[in-house]
């Protein structure tokens, strides 16, 4: 006999009807599905501006993950000006507009790209997509919740600049990465959006990459930068997870529409790339939530033996 039912029977001095039995059964193998659930990290990666690099660093991030043997799903959230499919090469015939439109399930859209690595994506060019009010972004979010299966990894590609879609996505997931390169207003944009999250969706903590850098050196004083402005200014902790040189093999594995950890795995974007999915698996728990913000996978899988008190 299930556990859970036996010590549903022995709580109980009344006669026990079947009706109950069925009831606790269901109850039982609820707790079990959510035991079973695993959990997943949601990393956002955003930029503050376009330009920057950020759907290569989400693509090759994602990729490096999945190369490393980790399930990791990729969600295109630059609604309106989608390429993740074209940097992968892909040729979806499902996008997240059909989700909207309540023509298919978030599973139905999920394509398997090299690697195992799974993709979502979005569209581009329509204009309604790219001017979603927020509670449809909302939905897109609570979607997750419906996946039976969950990935080790789910990273977000925002779109640029700082839109509705931009903060509800990014403040949505764990944690935020801010991809920033060697130009003001680079700088001035991850400030902005920094400020943004954390007085409006408090979020307190956000990763940096520095991009295109010619060294180092160069990454490290990027971030030191970025880090003195908020410093004075914010109440946030900036961290340095890593950089990215810039590098010629990066260029043609875009126009090749690969990623360039795959293709080009020993050059210097590449090695830059693979030590940011290695600094991933350094990170501690993610922070909590502030209470009320929404979030992917907002369900979190419980541990065994019932629900918490």
């Amino acid at each position: 006999m299930n556990i859970a039912i036996g010590n549903y029977l022995q709580m109980s001095s009344p006669p026990i009807s079947s009706n109950d039995l069925a009831v606790a059964a269901h109850q039982a193998a609820g707790l079990a599905f959510i035991g079973d659930r695993q959990a997943c990290r949601t990393i956002a990666v955003a930029g503050g501006k376009g330009g920057v690099g950020k759907t290569t660093t989400a693509v090759n991030l994602a990729m490096a993950l999945a190369m490393g043997g980790r399930d990791t799903l990729l969600l295109d959230a630059d609604l309106g000006m989608a390429n993740v499919d074209v940097l992968l090469g892909l040729q979806p015939t499902r996008h997240l507009g059909h989700l909207l439109e309540g023509s298919a399930r978030l599973e139905d859209l999920i394509i398997e790209s090299r690697h195992g690595l799974k993709v979502i994506p979005a569209t581009s060019g329509t204009r309604r997509m790219a001017q979603l009010p927020n509670v449809e972004h909302a939905a897109v979010i609570h979607a997750f919740d419906e996946l039976v299966v969950r990935p080790e990894f789910l990273i977000v590609d925002t779109a640029a600049g700082l839109s509705d879609s931009v903060s509800m996505f990014a403040s949505a997931a764990d944690d935020v990465v801010v991809v920033v390169c060697d130009e003001p207003t680079s700088l001035t944009d991850a400030y902005a959006l920094i400020k943004v999250l954390s007085r409006e969706f408090d979020v307190s903590r956000f990763r940096i990459v520095a991009n295109m850098v010619r060294h180092a050196q160069e990454g490290k004083q990027l971030f030191e930068k970025l880090s003195r402005v908020t410093g004075r200014f914010l109440d946030v902790s900036l961290d340095f997870m890593g950089m990215v040189p810039h590098d010629e093999y990066l260029r043609q594995a875009i126009r090749r529409q690969t990623a360039v950890v795959e293709a080009w795995p020993s050059s210097r974007s590449a090695l830059g790339f693979k030590n940011l999915a290695r600094a991933v698996d350094t990170w501690g728990e993610p922070e909590r939530r502030a209470q009320g913000r929404i979030g992917f996978f907002s369900e979190r899988p419980r541990p065994m033996g019932g629900l918490p008190s």
